[in-house]
């Protein structure tokens, strides 16, 4: 690697909406400092929400980069560093450790060091694959890379695909994959879509939506183990989530589908965070400074899907813009008035049915219905003090005319 011991003035580590966001907001106000920004992959520029609806569009990953990492990077008058891994972070002598993510040998240590004034982690965070999906027979779509080849594979015809779990990216990949012709299994811990973020009153109605569509959803139940067969097919062996004896005498039958989708939830790598020695949880991720997004280790800052505000993750493209916008100003030395943050209005892209949520939703609650007719369902989550905290809409799609 051709960089050693370099001075970068502001690092950026990750190159996906987060990193780019932080790129754009300081050069809206400095044209000249140094900014390298650091990337495993190529750093092109896309619009990740669209890898949940993009098949059914019939859009390839190529059509989805809004820019080249190369061309982004020119256009910016930055230095990216693509396909390189950041190996180590030292808080004390502001260095990051790098190498190349494209390196043959796994035990090569040919690594580069980076100096680093301003630091911002913004290297998103991971999906997880529970031991019952492993991660070579399981896809994600996480990342346009693992899309792309999702797509080509999915290109060639119908297939059978199961999805396990139908929180909102899952349940939204299976309406794009029906759309696209392909026969779809949605799987579930729980007995409904959305579960874990709203009440059972208006997850039966999302359930019921992905029902009519023809998606299959299998809801309380369990992948206990997924094989390969010989002709390349998969076995998906599953339970119910509360087995009874007889359950267990009588297990259902495996699916046998051509593909396997993990929307099992998302973490966050503890490597970097804990070199850099920054407060840190895996599952909700860096803890940051609500007003300057400054976390606990000086000079380094997070933004985006590895970054938690008040132990709540922040994993939403709303409210990047603004992230960025106050890390730019806290770097660059201006007066800002600090990052107000709001929780982001959340919608479901499905087009079965409207869903739309405000406030921080938790399943469990004081939910109280305000409006429920056949066509809509209104529900309020209120606290303690019966101050509203989340509301969400539900509606049936409107009828479309023949």
């Amino acid at each position: 690697m051709s960089v050693e011991n370099q001075s970068a003035g502001i690092v950026i580590i990750g190159a996906g909406l987060a990193g780019w966001h932080v790129v754009d907001a300081i050069r809206a106000k400095d044209k000249d400092i140094p900014i390298t920004l650091i990337t495993a992959d190529n750093g092109d520029r896309y619009h990740k929400p669209m890898l949940t609806m993009a098949i059914s569009q019939q859009k390839n990953a190529a059509d989805l980069v809004r820019a080249t990492g190369s061309d982004a990077a020119k256009a910016a008058n930055i230095n990216l560093l693509a396909n390189t891994q950041v190996t180590d972070i030292d808080p004390a002598s502001q260095m990051v450790q790098i190498i190349s993510a494209l390196r043959s040998d796994p035990v090569y240590t040919n690594y580069a060091t980076i100096s680093y004034d301003k630091l911002v982690l913004a290297m998103g965070a991971h999906p997880i694959f529970p031991k019952s999906l492993p991660e070579d027979l399981v896809w994600h779509v996480n990342h346009i890379e693992r899309f792309g080849q999702l797509q080509e594979k999915l290109a060639a015809g119908s297939q059978r695909v199961a999805i396990v779990g139908a929180g909102m990216v899952g349940t939204e990949i299976a309406e794009d994959l029906l759309k696209a012709g392909h026969e779809v299994t949605l799987i579930d811990l729980n007995n409904a879509p959305l579960s874990q973020m709203l009440p059972p009153q208006a997850t039966a109605r999302i359930a019921k939506a992905v029902q009519s569509q023809g998606i299959h959803f299998l809801g309380g139940y369990q992948v206990s183990n997924v094989t390969r067969h010989d002709d390349g097919t998969l076995q998906v062996s599953y339970a119910p989530v509360s087995a009874t004896d007889s359950d267990a005498a009588h297990p259902p039958e495996p699916l046998i589908v051509d593909h396997v989708i993990a929307s099992t939830g998302l973490t966050v790598d503890d490597k970097l965070p804990t070199a850099a020695g920054v407060e840190f949880n895996r599952r909700t991720g860096i803890v940051v400074d609500a007003t300057t997004l400054r976390t606990h280790a000086s000079n380094v800052y997070a933004i985006g899907d590895c970054m938690s505000i008040n132990g709540v993750a922040c994993r939403y493209v709303a409210p990047l813009r603004a992230q960025a916008a106050t890390i730019a100003d806290d770097i660059l030395g201006h007066e800002h008035s600090g990052y107000d943050h709001k929780p982001p209005m959340i919608r479901l892209k499905n087009k079965a049915i409207s869903v739309m949520v405000t406030g921080v939703p938790q399943a469990a609650g004081n939910w109280q219905v305000t409006t429920e007719t056949d066509d809509e369902l209104v529900m309020d989550l209120l606290d303690n003090s019966n101050a509203v905290t989340a509301t969400v809409t539900i509606k049936a799609p409107p009828m479309v005319k023949s």
